[in-house]
């Protein structure tokens, strides 16, 4: 009998795609031309005419960051109903407190999406490349994000809108997480959390099969439907660190617990 097996282990991978690959990879593609479009919409028609309605400064805030995360819910729903993924939050009813600030770790470029679509009311920490991108500069800046643009002024306006009241969501690692790495955390969310947060509360994000990753384009697409995966933890109280320790001292201490938990929740080594 001919042996066939060294025929079926040099098949190109590619080849055994299955789980609707074609199809996803469309849809894939589709979600990222809704997402531009709908940047492009909101800020053109949809903020305009929001604008326009009596209210005060902040109460056009409130409907401006309320049109961003039902256009992300509906985009989180588009992805999962056109088949490009599957999802999970678990413990969303903790998310959207006064004061309250979210840190996340940052697996996939459509971490954000996930976390602001869960929130009608957040401020976001956003890098400064975005302000630059035709899409998505309109929606963010009239929602009043943060640019993480490299003042020194933004640890103190991102703490200052924490006494205000508001939530605010924070990916320390400034980047996407390289896969298999564990995530690196900056000090300075552990400052802006110490200046100004009532309460910090982690969520872990994890994605399976890692896709859209810092080092993938968008039509690097894994071999079946990935799953996304948000659990909210338990909170942690800032004023547990601020307690007998200078500000550098209690964010590097509080910068540590951070990492320690991750690397644990997340089960990395």
């Amino acid at each position: 009998m001919e042996d066939t097996s060294m025929d079926l282990a040099a098949d190109p991978v590619g080849l055994r795609r299955g789980d609707f690959y074609l199809w996803r990879l469309i849809a894939t593609g589709l979600s990222f031309a809704f997402f531009g479009v709908g940047g492009v919409l909101l800020y053109a028609l949809v903020f305009p005419l929001l604008w326009l309605l009596p209210g005060c400064r902040l109460t056009r805030r409130r409907r401006m960051r309320a049109a961003i995360s039902y256009a992300f819910h509906l985009h989180v729903q588009f992805m999962y109903r056109t088949g490009v993924l599957t999802f999970e939050v678990i413990g969303a009813e903790r998310l959207g407190r006064p004061g309250q600030m979210i840190i996340a770790n940052h697996p996939s470029l459509i971490d954000v999406v996930f976390l602001v679509s869960q929130i009608r009311d957040a401020n976001c920490i956003v890098k400064q490349s975005l302000w630059r991108n035709p899409c998505m500069r309109g929606p963010i800046s009239r929602a009043e994000y943060i640019a993480n643009n490299g003042d020194p002024d933004m640890l103190d306006h991102a703490a200052g809108v924490l006494r205000d009241g508001q939530t605010l969501i924070v990916f320390p690692e400034g980047t996407r997480t390289t896969p298999g790495e564990a995530p690196a955390f900056h000090r300075g969310a552990a400052a802006i959390a110490l200046r100004g947060a009532q309460v910090i509360t982690p969520v872990f994000i994890s994605v399976a099969p890692t896709t859209l990753t810092k080092a993938e384009p968008w039509y690097s697409i894994p071999h079946k439907r990935m799953h996304v995966r948000l659990r909210v933890g338990a909170d942690i109280d800032p004023a547990a660190f601020n307690a007998e320790a200078p500000l550098p001292i209690a964010s590097r201490r509080l910068n540590q617990h951070l990492h320690t938990l991750y690397l644990k929740e997340l089960l990395l080594p």
